[in-house]
């Protein structure tokens, strides 16, 4: 088999491992009612400076577009998972946080995706696990997100 492209298809290849990953952290969630856009949120805010942060911020840190996040968050609102206030300097925005409940969950589920991250760092080594992240930061931070991709082709129309 030819290949038409000179380069693997790194995205696809960061779903792949994306998706080996979260098939060991799924049943945790499950176990939890928890959805991966939940337990990414919680997440996010866990790792936050007391624990809450901008919509706007959870979104792009959590990767979630805006208007599913609107949804997420109403839903875990209704859940008791997070609460949301608007700051007075500006109505427009919502500051999310955690609740008490979310706070115990999260503490419950911690030492599980530990166990996890121990296991997975038995598999590939210390030092592996370490250059992988480095290198994933590195990608991220290498690739710019927001800027529009260049314009390299022109069609010709008939």
């Amino acid at each position: 088999m030819t290949r038409t492209f000179d380069h693997r298809n790194l995205a696809m290849l960061l779903l792949q491992a994306r998706e080996a990953l979260m098939g060991v952290f799924r049943p945790i969630l499950k176990d939890y009612s928890l959805t991966e856009q939940q337990w990414r949120i919680l997440r996010t805010l866990d790792e936050a400076p007391c624990n809450e942060l901008e919509a706007g911020q959870i979104a792009k840190q959590s990767c979630i577009l805006s208007p599913s996040l609107t949804g997420v968050l109403d839903r875990m609102e209704r859940d008791g998972l997070i609460c949301r206030a608007r700051p007075p300097e500006d109505q427009r925005k919502w500051i999310v946080g955690l609740t008490t409940k979310s706070r115990a969950m999260i503490a419950q589920i911690r030492p599980r995706v530990d166990i996890e991250y121990a296991l997975l760092e038995a598999r590939l080594g210390q030092a592996a696990l370490e250059d992988l992240y480095r290198q994933l930061d590195t990608l991220i931070e290498a690739v710019p997100g927001d800027a529009p991709a260049p314009f390299l082709w022109k069609e010709t129309g008939s």
